[in-house]
């Protein structure tokens, strides 16, 4: 799965966003997944994630919460959850190894803090993949401000007029950048936006950052 791999943004504000995102393979292991998968979503929901999601039924939002989203979760899910701190992404990944769940684990971030915590873990990453970056008519594309925030969502959920709007009502007072990175985060299908980096690029965005 490569559609987090496409995040724009500073290291500083990098460093601070992870995804981990677990899913089984057709025909080859994904009878009897989803308990699995379900699993998988306890585990990071208990030891820090600030957002779970699951990309065959929607995000906790779409589904009315995370309680129902966890019990709707099914054979060929593809589930993700997101993190803010490396040292909690580590502990996940230690647990998830323990629990020895037979399905790939698959977590985009830094190069390096990744490898950091796959190391930590006691792991070596079996693949790595990276992004080459945008291509073409670069200069038709939004600014790059706007575009740290739309590129969260790796398909494109999370619209460029959206977040302008957002921004127009945090300008306007109407909106706190935490209840502006909130309802960014609702059309993001998946649920792999991250609404804590998104209220700190908001508060930067509109010049409210202290």
């Amino acid at each position: 799965m490569t559609h987090t791999l496409h995040r724009m943004g500073k290291k500083q504000s990098l460093e601070g966003d992870f995804v981990l995102l677990m899913m089984p393979s057709k025909g080859v292991n994904h009878k009897g997944s989803g308990p699995k998968l379900r699993r998988f979503l306890e585990i990071c929901r208990d030891l820090g994630a600030v957002k779970i999601g699951d990309a065959r039924l929607g995000n906790e939002y779409y589904q009315g919460d995370q309680e129902k989203m966890l019990g709707n979760v099914e054979d060929m899910s593809v589930v993700q959850a997101v993190f803010t701190d490396p040292k909690k992404v580590t502990q996940t990944i230690k647990a998830v190894k323990e629990a020895d769940l037979g399905l790939s684990l698959v977590v985009s971030g830094l190069f390096w803090e990744v490898g950091k915590c796959c190391k930590e873990a006691g792991l070596k990453p079996h693949t790595v993949n990276e992004s080459l970056g945008r291509w073409g008519h670069t200069e038709k594309l939004p600014s790059d401000e706007i575009l740290e925030l739309n590129t969260m969502c790796g398909h494109g959920m999370v619209a460029v007029g959206l977040i302008e709007h957002v921004v127009e009502k945090i300008k306007t007072g109407k909106m706190t950048p935490e209840q502006g990175a909130e309802e960014l985060f609702k059309p993001c299908m998946c649920g792999v936006f991250n609404p804590v980096r998104a209220a700190d690029l908001l508060r930067t965005l509109v010049g409210t950052d202290d």
